[in-house]
């Protein structure tokens, strides 16, 4: 998410000329890859998005992770899931248990470090304790399935501030076997979730449906919006990679998220074949202070000039409505 002072208001021109290349591109744009398109399923945070702020952690973590990994096997889509150990330490006993249905099948475990820490504040020994410490629960856990963890997403998809700290932080990864995630679509679904979560607080029905569908068509123009980029960017379109966050507001909407791709014609594919993609080869070269998906890295890297005040952020009265929740949610995504 842009904060103000770097992306400005947009003008009414503009938006009306990012909804024009919206209806363009979610309307049927397939035949621009040549492969189809494609999406990979990521979800940060498991077991569950700030567990602290629930009376009943372990019963609505587990809640959320059931509904998310049905709508999941509905729409037959593969998908990661990004664990921090500090959300397994919160929700407590029988947490663990939580992640039982992303070690198997077409889901996968993958690491999001120890405590959510910010890359960019840290140096890298405690980089690399972050990286270790995130294995603590995952990693025994995929051993004992015969599998092993591929994947690391940096908190806030802060990859460090200065280019020697990526390219130390990219050398750890690669000591510990690690493959860099990468995310494509941003939907800054924990604005929405935090707005979500004060109306299911209050048992306000009517507002919980409103929150949904703004979430919702929110949500299709990111997928329109990061499409166009992506092909304004590489010249085609790669598989796509979307980032959302393992909250109540995903678990009831996943089922018509992934109803949107798939009217989009999109196919669900794994994390691993989504980067098998030449585009995702290496990480961006540019080092960035801020977590901008992928297609503003790949404009920096070519020196391809976008504008990203053409994206739109989340509607005013959510963030307004959601500012009331206290508790921490992951730090807004800069988009440029």
């Amino acid at each position: 998410m842009r904060s103000a002072a770097q992306a400005g208001r947009p003008f009414a021109a503009m938006r009306m000329a990012a909804l024009i290349v919206a209806v363009m591109f979610f309307g049927g744009c397939a035949h621009l890859n040549p492969a189809g398109r494609t999406v990979a399923m990521t979800f940060d945070d498991l077991p569950m998005t700030n567990p602290e702020r629930d009376a009943q952690p372990l019963a609505i973590a587990a809640e959320t992770n059931r509904q998310i990994l049905a709508a999941l096997e509905r729409y037959r889509a593969p998908a990661t899931g990004f664990v921090n150990e500090i959300h397994i330490t919160s929700i407590g006993p029988g947490a663990d248990q939580l992640l039982t249905g992303w070690n198997q099948g077409e889901y996968e475990l993958a690491n999001h470090g120890a405590t959510h820490a910010d890359a960019n504040v840290l140096d890298l020994p405690a980089i690399e304790r972050e990286i270790i410490q995130g294995e603590t629960t995952i990693g025994p856990l995929v051993r004992n399935a015969g599998r092993s963890l591929r994947f690391f997403r940096f908190p806030y998809n802060h990859l460090g501030e200065t280019a020697e700290k990526q390219t130390g932080a990219m050398a750890l990864l690669k000591a510990r076997g690690y493959q860099l995630a990468a995310s494509t679509i941003d939907t800054s679904d924990y604005v929405f979730d935090k707005a979500f979560v004060r109306a299911l607080d209050a048992r306000d029905s009517d507002m919980q449906s409103r929150i949904k569908r703004a979430y919702l068509d929110h949500t299709a123009k990111q997928i329109a919006y990061y499409a166009g980029l992506n092909l304004q960017v590489l010249g085609y379109e790669p598989p796509a990679i979307m980032l959302l966050h393992i909250n109540r507001l995903n678990a009831e909407t996943l089922d018509a998220q992934l109803a949107l791709f798939r009217k989009a014609g999109y196919r669900f594919v794994s994390l691993a074949e989504a980067q098998a993609d030449p585009a995702y080869a290496q990480a961006p070269r540019l080092p960035t202070r801020f977590g901008p998906m992928w297609c503003y890295r790949w404009a920096r890297d070519r020196g391809i000039r976008v504008d990203g005040r053409l994206e739109e952020e989340p509607p005013a009265w959510v963030a307004d409505y959601g500012a009331a929740i206290s508790v921490e949610s992951p730090a807004p995504i800069p988009r440029r």
